[in-house]
């Protein structure tokens, strides 16, 4: 049983999969996100395949904390997403991470193109390895 990170986008979706003993969390992939029922299609796949306990999904908050247009966005993502598939969900506080793995992949180097290919889902992974350590602490 393993635990599945969201980073939800407007266009991509960034995936990141648990160990099966909640310690690391990897990238797994990006999708594309041309519509929510493409989307959760996708997901609830991946969900079958890797036999996910429950969900940790990014939720963008402002600065101050307080809940923006986009936090709205994955609330209502995650609500379709749970329709007819009943699993824990949890919502992390994902402030600074796609910035932080920005970062990350500019000190190490990483072309533009390949930055692009790769921030999403490990900007999913970022925020799933919070919930990992903060379980593990």
């Amino acid at each position: 049983m393993r635990l599945l990170g969201i980073d939800l986008g407007d266009k991509t979706v960034g995936l990141s999969l648990s160990d099966t003993t909640w310690t690391i969390a990897s990238p797994y992939q990006t999708l594309a996100r041309s519509s929510d029922q493409k989307a959760i299609d996708d997901l609830k796949k991946v969900i079958q395949e890797f036999s996910i306990m429950a969900i940790v999904m990014g939720y963008p908050l402002n600065m101050n904390g307080s809940a923006g247009p986009q936090s709205q966005k994955v609330v209502q993502f995650s609500e379709k997403l749970l329709t007819n598939h009943k699993i824990p969900l949890l919502l992390w506080d994902e402030r600074l991470s796609t910035a932080a793995v920005t970062r990350t992949l500019i000190t190490a180097d990483v072309s533009r193109k390949k930055q692009k290919k790769a921030v999403d889902k490990l900007a999913a992974t970022f925020i799933l390895q919070g919930v990992l350590d903060s379980l593990n602490f």
